[in-house]
C-alpha cells in the first residue's frame, strides 16, 4: 500500500474497521467519527489497487466527504486529483471518487470493491437496489452503511439485517463513544435539544415512527432469560407459533399465563417440517404446555392434524382481514399496560419496534404487518401466545405432571 497517514482510529471505530462482515452499518450520533472512518478505508481500499466509492445524498454532503479523502490521498507523492469529479486516483491505479446520490441513474454502470453509503437514512433506497448493490457484484465487493437514524426506513431494515445475517453486522454508536467530544457538549446538548432530537442526533436512537404499533417496548422487556422449568412446574404454561419453511421464519413464543412472562423463544427457517415439528414438540414438552396457538394460514389444516396425532395440543388461528388487526391490538394494548413480560433480543425487539400500521384508503381498515422488506414472525408468535393467554382456561389449573393424560379431553375447554 503507498504510504499514507491515515486519521487515528478510536476504540469503536476500530471495532468496525477489524469486523469481517463483507456489509456493515453504523447508526451513529452526530460528530462519533463515521465520515472520518469511512474515507480512511475508501482510502485503504485504493491502496490495494481497489476501486471505491463515497455516496452521500446530496452535493453538499458530498462535499464534506471529498474534503477528508482529498486530504488523505494527496499524502501519495504521485496520486492525481480531478476535484471537478471529487476523484482521486492513486500511483498504482487505485481511485476513490465521491457520488451524489440525488440523481440514482448516475451511479449505475462502474464495478467496484469497496462503497460508503452516507447519512443512509437520506439517500434513496433504489440508489443502493438499482445502482450500488449490482456494481459489487462482479468484484464481490463490500459495503459500508453510515447515518444518524431517521425514523424505520430502508436503514433501518439494513441494520435490522445486521444483527442476523451473517455476512452483515451492525452496530449503535452513540456520540458519546468519540473519546474526542467532551461529555459536557453532550450534556449541554441534551439541555439545548428537544429529547426527540436529542435521543436520535445524540444517542443515534431508531425512534418510533407515527404509523408504530408497539410502545412502550423497553418497560416489557425485563423476563429471565434462561428459567427453568421447574420454576413455572404448576403453571399453565401456552405457546404461540407462526410457522414458516424457507423465506420466512418459523417463531415459537413460550409464556406462562400465571407469571405473565416470557419463558422461552426459538426462531428458525430453512428445516424442512419434519424436523420443525421435532423442534416444537421439544420445546412444548421441556415447558410442559398445555396450549399452542398456530396461524394455520401458513402450515394448513392437514400439518395441524399432524401435530394433534402426535399429541401436542395445538388449535389453528386463520389470520384474515378481520382477525388480524384484534390480535395484534391485543398485544399492543398488553405492551401499552405493561401485563406481560418478554425476554430482550435484539431481533425479537427490532420486529416489535419496526411493525406498522396503515389504514386502507379503501375499506378505512387497520392493516398490520413489517415494513417492505422485514419480518413479523417473532410479532405474530408473541401475539398468538398472548391470545393463547387469553384464551387459556381449565389446562392451567392441573400440575404439570398430570396434564398429558387429560389435554386431549380438556382442548375443547382450553380454546
Amino acid at each position: 500500500m503507498p504510504k499514507v497517514t491515515l486519521p487515528p482510529l478510536h476504540q469503536s471505530q476500530r471495532i468496525v474497521r477489524d469486523d469481517p462482515a463483507r456489509f456493515k452499518v453504523l447508526a451513529c450520533g452526530r460528530r462519533w467519527g463515521k465520515t472520518r472512518l469511512g474515507s480512511a478505508l475508501c482510502i485503504e481500499e485504493a491502496g490495494r489497487r481497489g476501486r471505491a466509492w463515497w455516496v452521500a445524498p446530496s452535493y453538499k454532503v458530498a462535499a464534506v466527504g471529498w474534503r477528508l479523502v482529498r486530504g488523505l490521498a494527496l499524502q501519495v507523492s504521485g496520486t492525481v486529483i480531478r476535484d471537478g469529479d471529487m476523484l482521486a486516483t492513486l500511483p498504482n491505479g487505485g481511485t476513490v471518487q465521491v457520488r451524489s446520490a440525488d440523481n440514482p441513474d448516475s451511479l449505475r454502470g462502474e464495478g467496484l470493491d469497496f462503497v460508503v453509503v452516507d447519512e443512509c437514512a437520506y439517500v434513496a433506497e433504489e440508489a443502493w437496489q438499482e445502482a450500488l448493490r449490482p456494481a459489487l457484484s462482479d468484484r464481490l465487493g463490500r459495503a459500508m452503511f453510515i447515518s444518524t437514524p431517521s425514523g424505520r426506513n430502508w436503514f433501518w431494515r439494513h441494520y435490522q439485517r445486521g444483527l442476523q445475517d451473517g455476512e452483515w453486522q451492525s452496530w449503535r454508536f452513540p456520540t458519546a463513544d468519540n473519546p474526542y467530544i467532551e461529555p459536557g457538549e453532550i450534556e449541554a446538548a441534551r439541555r439545548d435539544l428537544p429529547e426527540m432530537i436529542f435521543r436520535q442526533e445524540y444517542l443515534a436512537e431508531f425512534l418510533e415512527s407515527e404509523g408504530a404499533v408497539f410502545r412502550n417496548i423497553a418497560a416489557n422487556l425485563n423476563a429471565p432469560l434462561d428459567p427453568l422449568p421447574s420454576a413455572h412446574a404448576l403453571h399453565h404454561v401456552v405457546m404461540g407459533c407462526d410457522w414458516a419453511k424457507q423465506a420466512d421464519y418459523t417463531a415459537l413464543s413460550v409464556v406462562c399465563r400465571d407469571c405473565r412472562t416470557e419463558v422461552a423463544r426459538d426462531r428458525f427457517n430453512q428445516i424442512d417440517y419434519h424436523v420443525q415439528r421435532q423442534r416444537l414438540q421439544a420445546l412444548a414438552d421441556r415447558w410442559h404446555v398445555a396450549a399452542i396457538l398456530a396461524e394455520s394460514n401458513s402450515i394448513g389444516e392437514p400439518i395441524i392434524e399432524e401435530l394433534q396425532r402426535s399429541g401436542l395440543p395445538v388449535r389453528g388461528f386463520a389470520t384474515t382481514a378481520t382477525s388480524k388487526p384484534p390480535l395484534i391490538e391485543s398485544l399492543a394494548l398488553a405492551f401499552e399496560r405493561a401485563e406481560c413480560q418478554w425476554q430482550a433480543d435484539p431481533v425479537w425487539t427490532g420486529e416489535l419496534e419496526a411493525y406498522e400500521r396503515k389504514v386502507s384508503a379503501v375499506t378505512g381498515r387497520s392493516q398490520y404487518s413489517a415494513p417492505e422488506g422485514g419480518h413479523d414472525d417473532t410479532v405474530m408468535a408473541r401475539a398468538l401466545a398472548w391470545e393463547a393467554v387469553q384464551r387459556a382456561g381449565y389446562a392451567g389449573r392441573l400440575p404439570a405432571q398430570t396434564r398429558k393424560p387429560v389435554l386431549a379431553g380438556m382442548m375443547r375447554r382450553v380454546f
